[in-house]
């Protein structure tokens, strides 16, 4: 038997396994590096974060990225070449976090690595017939597993694509896994580049959990602080939207876009939600002249006003859902006020109160999925559209 997999059944077999995960999303702000242990599998999981830690990525990186980053009209030699360099560079990032935390690398059992998106197109947003939804995460695997050592798993949203999903979002698996309640109506939200949110029932009913994107998190405030406050990266606090007010003849032009009528479960990216579609509208409510500042306004109150609705229309006053928060969006103050006041029958808290912390719960949740790949089976979400019953995963072995 190849050595590489005679370990991994060591690994599978193990009670417990110690895991990293990793998370690099759309703001692009560095790389989520969760230190976890994973004990049992399915519903008996049980975790534990022991470190964690955002790597912040530097002018040079970001740069890189965005040079193909939700773009048609690529260079297919600096995709190739990116595929690499992001893959040794977060292999270089976990190594240097290890030793910080003076753990060596062989103590480690898996990495998880979600990559980084470059690219979403499912069928619903390509509109092309002859064509499969797709979608790309950059980041080889096998270059993280050759530099530290340790067996990889990754490129977990194609699997999801193949078996009938759209590769988004993935958080239903995790979230169910670990954070369902008997007794207990939960709604997991996280506020990412794009809002999603998982529906956990308090029976515990998978045939029941319900997960979708929403629409803009924080992609479109992001994207735009980055054009027009050079060196800003995203509005700490909500510092410049909350210097501005709401114009509602934009928000209603944002808003009527097909994709928030369209039923759940659903997926997009910023392919969909850019500073293209930010112009059209703007463009359509004869809105350009707006100042900064009240644009920000306006697209602060748009995420805050297409997540209140979401949720309205799945759920009742009577449902009495306790709203669990993580993301970079649950720090925008001014975003969390409008949720709060617009869902007042909900109790909002934090995955904090869950004991995982909000801002790792996105590079636990592949640590879970890996852990499943290779000690776990299937979840059966019976008939339940856009969440196949599968494992996750692509495993590149370090020899």
């Amino acid at each position: 038997m190849n050595l590489n997999i005679q370990k991994l059944h060591e690994i599978a077999a193990k009670p417990e396994r110690k895991i990293i995960g990793l998370m690099s999303g759309t703001s692009m702000d560095g790389l989520d590096i969760a230190l976890c242990v994973c004990a049992n599998s399915g519903t008996q999981t049980q975790i534990e974060v022991k470190e964690f830690k955002t790597a912040s990525y530097d002018a040079d990186f970001r740069k890189e990225i965005k040079t193909i980053f939700s773009r048609r009209d690529i260079d297919l030699q600096q995709l190739c070449i990116l595929n690499a360099w992001i893959g040794i560079r977060h292999a270089e990032l976990i190594l240097e976090a290890l030793k910080e935390w003076k753990v060596d690398p062989a103590e480690i059992d898996l990495i998880a690595s979600h990559g980084q998106s470059v690219f979403h197109a499912p069928k619903s947003l390509h509109g092309l017939e002859k064509f499969p939804g797709a979608t790309l995460q950059i980041g080889d695997g096998d270059h993280i597993a050759v530099k530290t050592g340790i067996i990889t798993v990754s490129d977990f949203r194609q699997k999801h694509v193949a078996a009938g999903g759209e590769g988004a979002p993935l958080a239903v698996y995790g979230d169910f896994l670990i954070f369902s309640k008997t007794g207990q109506n939960r709604i997991m939200l996280n506020i990412g580049g794009i809002a999603n949110f998982t529906y956990l029932p308090g029976d515990k009913d998978a045939s029941k959990v319900f997960s979708t994107d929403v629409g803009p998190g924080n992609t479109l405030m992001d994207q735009y602080v980055q054009k027009y406050y050079p060196g800003k990266y995203y509005d700490e606090d909500a510092q410049i939207a909350s210097s501005g007010k709401p114009d509602q003849t934009l928000l209603q032009a944002l808003s009527d876009h097909s994709f928030f009528q369209a039923g759940f479960p659903k997926t997009t990216g910023p392919e969909l939600f850019n500073l293209e579609f930010l112009t059209q509208a703007q463009q359509r409510s004869s809105t350009l002249e707006l100042c900064p500042e009240d644009v920000m306004a306006t697209l602060c109150q748009l995420s805050a006003t297409t997540i209140v609705e979401a949720i309205s229309r799945c759920f009742s006053k009577e449902d009495a859902p306790v709203i669990f928060m993580s993301g970079g969006g649950m720090h925008n103050s001014l975003l969390v006020k409008q949720l709060k006041d617009g869902l007042p029958y909900a109790r909002m808290q934090t995955t904090a109160d869950l004991q995982i912390n909000p801002d790792a719960k996105e590079a636990v949740l592949f640590a879970i999925l890996a852990n499943e790949t290779v000690a776990g089976k299937p979840i059966d979400f019976g008939s339940r559209k856009g969440v196949p019953a599968i494992c996750m995963g692509k495993i590149s072995l370090p020899q």
